[in-house]
């Protein structure tokens, strides 16, 4: 039963089972059926897309061509990348809402200088604009009961430890494909005839923003790939 707040909303842990549904023995599709079906027009997905988001997106919407599509804009992306995710959702229809930071590039290092020079603390101020407040926007105005993500534990060894389907704050957070490997990527991509991102052939395997992003023959060390090897994440997954 729903119970309502003293201002008459009904609280919002009451909208979820009392305990949480164990998903590890279903299928990656039948978990996001489980989604879609148990919170109807209630789900959404995100996707930066990068160097191999085709699969998990035309995985997705084999399921579902109504799924909202969160991507971020942040400003710095390739040209390549904006190319790649109109090509996606034109290719598969998806059901895209794009969102952008408050202020745009020129703003940002007129306001704050560049950010991504300035060590680790500058990065994580650089990815609070652009990036984790324009993502916790897009959930404020969606109001999702679950966000989906085709985050994978073997992408890294800090996504090893992640869960299926945890608790996020004011919803679920799912990661249906957590346990497909690279392999099973480029099965699914080859199988299904879906492109890579088109800097994957330039050798930029793990693709961000262009003032943080490397390509694999100019690092020592694959960690710096990606925001100099400062860390991992840029902030979404742990944030919002």
């Amino acid at each position: 039963m729903i119970r309502a707040t003293s201002k008459g909303r009904p609280e919002v842990q009451d909208l979820y089972p009392s305990t949480e549904p164990d998903l590890k023995a279903k299928s990656p599709s039948d978990r996001l059926r489980w989604a879609i079906e148990s919170f109807p027009e209630k789900v959404v997905l995100t996707t930066s897309f990068g160097a191999q988001s085709a699969a998990f997106l035309h995985w997705a919407s084999q399921i579902s061509t109504s799924l909202p599509i969160i991507f971020i804009d942040t400003g710095y992306h390739f040209p390549e990348t904006l190319a790649f995710a109109s090509e996606l959702t034109t290719r598969l229809g998806l059901n895209l809402k794009t969102y952008r930071p408050l202020l745009t590039p020129t703003q940002i290092e007129s306001q704050h200088g560049l950010l991504w020079q300035e060590g680790p603390s500058g990065l994580e101020k650089f990815h609070e604009i652009i990036r984790v407040e324009p993502l916790q926007r897009a959930l404020a105005e969606l109001n999702p009961s679950v966000w989906v993500a085709g985050l994978r534990g073997s992408s890294s060894q800090s996504r090893q430890s992640l869960d299926i389907l945890v608790r996020q704050k004011a919803r679920y957070k799912l990661l249906p494909i957590l346990e497909w490997t690279d392999r099973d990527i480029g099965l699914y991509l080859k199988e299904h005839s879906l492109p890579y991102h088109p800097l994957w052939a330039q050798g930029y395997v793990s693709i961000g923003d262009r003032v943080t992003t490397k390509r694999l023959d100019e690092v020592s060390d694959p960690a710096e790939l990606r925001h100099f090897g400062w860390k991992r994440e840029c902030g979404i997954h742990d944030k919002v």
